[in-house]
């Protein structure tokens, strides 16, 4: 019988996936819970939105784990969780940003 040997190329892939998964859902959550947080405050009190925003991040910090191992590439799993945080870090920014442009 053939023992299944995995080389390091494999399990350096499946470690990047992993801490892809784990730092860059993370990520994701943040930037999501800070711009949900911003979202949600036009319409309820803040710590109603922020609590709502929390909350919600949890499904995107799932789906972001998800995306990780989902992905084709160990690079696809990097830039699906990485490249929506900075978009969203950049939404729950952009407040402050033109505050102080002004």
């Amino acid at each position: 019988m053939k023992t299944a040997r995995a080389d390091w190329r494999y399990r350096l892939a499946v470690t990047s996936r992993a801490v892809a998964a784990v730092g860059g859902g993370y990520a994701l959550a943040a930037g999501f819970t800070a711009a949900m947080s911003l979202l949600l405050a036009q319409c309820m009190p803040r710590v109603e939105a922020v609590i709502t925003a929390t909350m919600l991040a949890w499904l995107v910090y799932a789906a972001a784990a998800g995306w990780a191992f989902y992905a084709r590439t160990a690079w696809g799993a990097w830039g699906g969780t990485l490249l929506p945080a900075l978009v969203l870090g950049a939404c729950a920014m952009a407040p402050q940003w033109m505050k102080a442009a002004a």
